[in-house]
C-alpha cells in the first residue's frame, strides 16, 4: 500500500488551513493591532512573559497591562491607577501594578511616567549591573530618560 500520496494531501491539507489562518488574521484590523502590541511588549521585556489575555486593545500579564500610549504624551495626561506605576517607552504604555523585579530590554529614549502608588512607595530603576540608576517617590509624574534602564521593581 502506498502512503505518500495520503499523506502528501494531508500535508497540502495542513497548509492550506495555516495560510486561510493566516490569512484571516493579517486581514483582521484588531488581530494586526495585538500582534503590534505583543511585539512592542516583547521588544522591551528582557523575560518572555506568557500574556494572561490579549483584546484588541490590551496585552495583560500578572501585573502588567501593555496598551497602545495616549495620543499626548504629558505625564499629567498618562491615566495611571491608583496602586500602580505607568510609564510610555517607545510609543507603548506600560501599567506595572505586581511588586516584582522586571527586566527590561531596548529601553531608550524619553517618556512620561507616573508613580501613582501608596504615598512614599519608592520605584527602582536599575543600571545594567543592577544599581540604582534612579528612584522614584510616590506620588510623582513627569518624564524620566529611559536609556539604559535594564530592570526595574515598581515598588
Amino acid at each position: 500500500m502506498n502512503i505518500t500520496k495520503p499523506a502528501a494531501l494531508l500535508l497540502a491539507a495542513s497548509a492550506l488551513v495555516a495560510g486561510s489562518t493566516a490569512a484571516a488574521t493579517a486581514a483582521d484590523p484588531a488581530g494586526t493591532r495585538v500582534t503590534g502590541l505583543q511585539r512592542a511588549a516583547d521588544q522591551v521585556l528582557a523575560d518572555r512573559h506568557q500574556p494572561l489575555s490579549v483584546s484588541a486593545d490590551a496585552v495583560r500579564y500578572e501585573g502588567l497591562t501593555v496598551t497602545e500610549a495616549p495620543k499626548t504624551t504629558a505625564a499629567r495626561d498618562l491615566a495611571c491607577a491608583y496602586g500602580h506605576l505607568c510609564m510610555i517607552v517607545k510609543g507603548t504604555k506600560f501599567d506595572f501594578y505586581k511588586c516584582q523585579t522586571w527586566n527590561v530590554t531596548n529601553w531608550t529614549g524619553d517618556g512620561p511616567f507616573t508613580n501613582n502608588q501608596t504615598p512614599g512607595t519608592v520605584a527602582k530603576f536599575f543600571n545594567k549591573d543592577g544599581s540604582v540608576r534612579w528612584t522614584s517617590t510616590a506620588y510623582q509624574a513627569g518624564t524620566a530618560t529611559w536609556d539604559p534602564i535594564w530592570s526595574l521593581r515598581p515598588c
